[in-house]
């Protein structure tokens, strides 16, 4: 009787896995736009994707990947640029594993990307396809990154890796724009409730905030200028630091400049402090990667502590290291606020074809957005006369942060070259 019911309950659960994205609510959901919920769906997507890539790096994985056919084979060990030392081929086959699974996931999403070209509102065919059908979206998902771990080396790595630069250089000058968005609406909500009323109160917020970023951008570029340059050396790291300051400061002369305020009355330094302390992430996200250990100290030998591998052991490349950390958050953070933004800068929703209508929750109950007598919570369906969002351009920035975050994962090395290492000889 018991498996009877299981099966009855499970059984409901299938239209709702092929239905829209309204019928995945739960009772504890608040009641949303469809486009919203539509979109934190695929945020899930992608941030289970790179759930899975961690797993691959995480240690005694390379014992079960290496029973795939076509992966790291014998285990001499292996050197990669940037760090001192050989590597052991248990690092190849993580990294292999990350390319794939990423591949697997922007492919994905470079598919829907095409499919949802000119989707003009949720009474399009392919609309249904985009805000439902979730049971096959996951399976196929599944089955390209599963199908991508049986594709042979050959070029593909190295290819898949410059591929991989691209895109998520791409993604970087996305979050760069998301970041200044955010800046600009939290400006904007300040500003309101200081004209309001209480605006000493919301001055000095303003006022503070601005004022820790620059400090934080202040300390963070005399740490630059102290472990990350030296009198005789590290040229590179000394002008990549000194350009990116000089205009960091000239952005934050323009913010506040007549012209600038006239055409953007809500433009402050605000937007400006972020923007520079982001600069300043990117700058020390960069310098982590300088192949001379002594213009790119470890954060532990920074810190005081050793660093240093026992005598006779192979160095091994860190992933979970602070840069890694830090850009694994700031792309989560983009991806779940792009999923539910609901900014009102028209200069940003031309760029991300968005309208301006997006927003998380109505305000005030929506009486068609529950089922009569059910209880349960529902979603609106708000793109009946047009979408909010561009369908195409969003599974696009979804395809460009499957390559960011595999490149992060792996600390932008290339593994093509180690293969053709370890097939050689000697």
């Amino acid at each position: 009787m018991g498996a009877v019911l299981g099966l009855c309950s499970m059984a409901s659960w299938i239209p709702c896995l092929c239905g829209s994205a309204p019928c995945l609510l739960c009772r504890c959901c608040p009641s949303g736009n469809n486009s919203t919920v539509t979109r934190l769906i695929y945020a899930f997507f992608l941030l289970l994707g790179v759930g899975i890539a961690c797993i691959m790096l995480m240690p005694g994985m390379e014992g079960q990947l290496k029973k795939i056919p076509g992966f790291c084979e014998g285990g001499m060990g292996l050197s990669i640029p940037g760090v001192e030392g050989h590597v052991n081929c248990d690092v190849l086959v993580g990294y292999k594993a990350v390319y794939r699974v990423c591949f697997g996931m922007a492919m994905f999403f470079l598919l829907f990307s095409l499919l949802m070209i000119k989707v003009k509102s949720s009474q399009d065919p392919r609309a249904a396809l985009h805000n439902g059908f979730w049971f096959f979206k996951f399976a196929a998902a599944a089955a390209i990154t599963i199908g991508s771990f049986f594709i042979s080396e050959g070029p593909f790595t190295t290819v898949w890796f410059y591929v991989g630069m691209a895109g998520a250089f791409c993604f970087i000058l996305i979050q760069l724009v998301l970041l200044i968005d955010f800046a600009h609406s939290w400006n904007e909500s300040w500003v309101e409730k200081m004209e309001e009323g209480n605006s000493r109160c919301w001055y000095a917020a303003l006022l503070s905030v601005t004022a820790v970023n620059y400090l934080l951008s202040l300390v963070s570029l005399v740490m630059f200028y102290v472990y990350y340059t030296h009198s005789d050396g590290c040229t590179e790291n000394k002008v990549f630091i000194s350009i990116n300051m000089l205009l960091c400061i000239a952005a934050s002369i323009m913010s506040i400049l007549p012209q600038i305020q006239e055409s953007q009355p809500r433009s402050g330094l605000l937007q400006s402090s972020l923007v520079t302390l982001y600069t300043m992430y990117l700058t020390w996200s960069a310098m982590t990667n300088e192949p001379d250990r002594k213009c790119n100290p470890s954060l532990l030998g920074i810190i005081g502590l050793n660093s240093t591998s026992p005598a006779g052991q192979d160095h091994v490349v860190q992933w979970w290291d602070a840069q890694g950390i830090v850009g694994l958050i700031l792309f989560l953070m983009c991806v779940l606020y792009s999923s539910i933004r609901n900014s009102s800068n028209a200069q940003v929703n031309k760029l991300t074809l968005t309208s301006d209508e997006s927003a998380l929750i109505e305000d005030g109950p929506q009486t068609d957005s529950y089922e009569e007598g059910s209880g349960l919570n529902r979603a609106v369906d708000n793109e009946k006369d047009g979408v909010t969002y561009s369908y195409s351009f969003f599974h696009f920035m979804l395809f460009l942060a499957s390559l960011y975050i595999m490149m992060t994962l792996t600390n932008w090395y290339s593994c093509g070259p180690l293969v053709e290492e370890m097939r050689t000889p000697g």
